[in-house]
Formats: C-alpha cells, sequence, structure tokens
C-alpha cells in the first residue's frame, strides 16, 4: 500500500470515528432530555446557536456566570455541547452568592418572551390541582365499595363504582376521583365563589358487570373515601408555557386549595378571574398590599401608598370566573382576599 493510500485510509478512518462521536454526542443529548427528573422551577428549551455564555448572559446578567449555570444542570456533561430541544433549568442570579431556587423573576421573562424564545415552569403536580366552577360538574360514577372493606382507599385498591347520568364508564377509560366541597366565602369578596372541586386520585376501569364498573386506583393523591366521585381524566402538560400577563388586571385569592388560614409558596390557590377576564395558564401575576396613611397626626385625611409586591403567582388551569394558581414565590403568608395584579416589576 503506497503512502497516498494509506493516508486516504487515515482520512477516512478519521471522519468515519468524527461522524460515530458525533452521533454518539446525539443519541446521549436525545437520552439525557428523557431522562431529567424535572423539579418546579422556570425551564428553557434550547434554540439552535445558543450557548450557555449566551443564555448566562440573558438570564443572569453577566455571560461569565455560565459555569453556575452549567453546574445546576447536571445532565448537561460538556458545556460545549447543548444541542436545541434540550432543557435546561433556569437560575436567574440578582447576585453573586448562592444561586436562589424560587426567586421573582423580574424582568428577564419579559425580556426572553420579546425574543420568541420560550420559557417554561415545570410542575410536576399539576394533575392534582382541582378547581372552582359556579356549577357542580356532573360526575360519571360514585364509589359505592371498596375491595377487602378496607378502611381506607389507597393506589392499588380495587373499587365498586355506580354509574352516573346514565353513560357507561367503558373498560380502560381513566377518571379523576374527586370529590366537591363549597369554599368558604373569601374576605372582600360579595359574589359566592362556587363549588370547588378537589382531586383525589386516578381510577381506571379495569371490568363491567351488570350495573355497576369495577375500577383500580392507579394513582392516590390524598385520602379517597367511600362516595368519592369520578369524572373522566384529561391530562395536562406538567410544562407551562409562560405567557404575557393582562395589564391593568386586579383580583384577589380566593382560598387556598387546602383551606390553609395562611398561605405560602408552592401552595396552590385559586383566583376571581378567569377565562372572561382573558386570564390564561402561564401567566404571572404580584401578590400585593397597599396601605393608607394619614397625611398628618391631627388630621383624618389619609392617602394610599404605592402597592407592594410580596409574592408571585402562576395561573395553572382556568374556569370561566375562576383560576387555579401556584404561589411560586412569597416573602411572606397571603391570605383569602388577598390583592392580585399585573406584576409590579414589570409594570
Amino acid at each position: 500500500m503506497n503512502c497516498k493510500l494509506k493516508f486516504q485510509t487515515f482520512v477516512s478512518a478519521m471522519i468515519m470515528c468524527a461522524l460515530l462521536f458525533n452521533f454518539s454526542l446525539n443519541l446521549c443529548a436525545e437520552e439525557r432530555v428523557g431522562e431529567i427528573e424535572y423539579e418546579n422551577g422556570f425551564y428553557y428549551t434550547i434554540q439552535k446557536g445558543d450557548t450557555l455564555w449566551d443564555l448566562s448572559q440573558k438570564f443572569s446578567d453577566s455571560p461569565w456566570q455560565w459555569p453556575d449555570l452549567w453546574r445546576e444542570n447536571k445532565q448537561l456533561p460538556n458545556p460545549h455541547w447543548i444541542y436545541p430541544g434540550e432543557r435546561i433549568r433556569l437560575y436567574l442570579k440578582e447576585d453573586t452568592g448562592s444561586i436562589p431556587e424560587n426567586k421573582i423573576i423580574k424582568q428577564k421573562i419579559h425580556q426572553i418572551e420579546s425574543t420568541k424564545k420560550q420559557v417554561y415552569y415545570y410542575y410536576s403536580k399539576i394533575d392534582q390541582a382541582g378547581f372552582i366552577k359556579s356549577d357542580a360538574a356532573k360526575p360519571s360514577g360514585t364509589i359505592l365499595k371498596v375491595k377487602d372493606k378496607k378502611a381506607m382507599i389507597n393506589e392499588g385498591d380495587i373499587i365498586y363504582i355506580r354509574e352516573e347520568g346514565g353513560i357507561p364508564l367503558p373498560e380502560g377509560k381513566k377518571y379523576y376521583i374527586y370529590r366537591t366541597m363549597k369554599p368558604v366565602r373569601a374576605q372582600n369578596l360579595t359574589p359566592y365563589p362556587g363549588v370547588q372541586h378537589y382531586f383525589t386520585g386516578i381510577a381506571e376501569i379495569v371490568n363491567k358487570e351488570a350495573g355497576f364498573a369495577v375500577g383500580k386506583v392507579i394513582k392516590s393523591y390524598r385520602a379517597t373515601n367511600l362516595y368519592d366521585l369520578l369524572m373522566p381524566y384529561e391530562p395536562i402538560k406538567s410544562e407551562i408555557a409562560i405567557t404575557e400577563s393582562i395589564k391593568g388586571l386586579k383580583g384577589r385569592i380566593i382560598l387556598s386549595e387546602e383551606h390553609k388560614a395562611m398561605i405560602g409558596e408552592n401552595d396552590i390557590a385559586f383566583i376571581d378571574k378567569g377565562t372572561k377576564d382573558g386570564i390564561q395558564p402561564g401567566q404571572r401575576y404580584s401578590i400585593f398590599y397597599q396601605e393608607k396613611e394619614k397625611i398628618s397626626a391631627n388630621s383624618n385625611q389619609a392617602v394610599l401608598l404605592p402597592p407592594v409586591q410580596y409574592g408571585m403567582l402562576l395561573v395553572l388551569r382556568t374556569e370561566k370566573d375562576t383560576s387555579t394558581i401556584l404561589i411560586t414565590y412569597s416573602e411572606k403568608s397571603a391570605h383569602d382576599g388577598a390583592g392580585i395584579c399585573y406584576p409590579l416589576d414589570e409594570g
């Protein structure tokens, strides 16, 4: 074999190695996307041409923070090899100290939206979030009995279900298990907010018998009771695209899903605004308070001080008059009737 042929063979081998290496990296990237264990938080999907240097500049105001962005996304083995479609969690820094996981995301989300590069909030428990509706939903079935006469119904248990409304429960179909609760009238809210629908789990129909259906509890969120109800299961994506909020909107928190007196970070709650007000999943709003102060000690005249933001919420799902929200950030506890408005840091 002459030198020219040897050289051509060597070059061909190197090209093949490079192609295999590139294929391997792409394959690993695809596998990494599927293997990411998401936590609650804001995520960004990498676009063509993105680098950690550029993303660090956009989200942290300094390209030199890219090592922190890489370090906090352990699914990226090499910071110089990132691919379109991969998802990275955003850690927005306000200083050079530790990276906060639940800080207010200020103008950054708004700036990224304007470039058409979508930011998502990932909420793994979105299927568990119930809703408030003006009228109770019509149930598809009622739990009559649990196999083996268990005191509590849990995941894996077999349940016997009475069909409601003359509509059969087909084998293989999934249903939410829920109960209705009339929410307490919230402070400063005159109209009655509606009926709360409280999800306790998911059941799948496994068999049909004369006059009833047999189901299996495949997910258990909370304690399920006899005579809890069923409604068709409609999966909701855990990735919520951040969208533009409604300027000038003001409303109030109705109550927390668990009827807590104090509502804090990561709690689910409901607000008195819905689709009729332009509310959509992915919108963000401030939780605020506004105080009055006397002009002087000897005067009864008072002025309204500027609103103070102490928390942020994210809309998860909507009804006509109400919406289900997640408290993503809170400096102090909120409460029933707390005010909400267009993000004060964007206004």
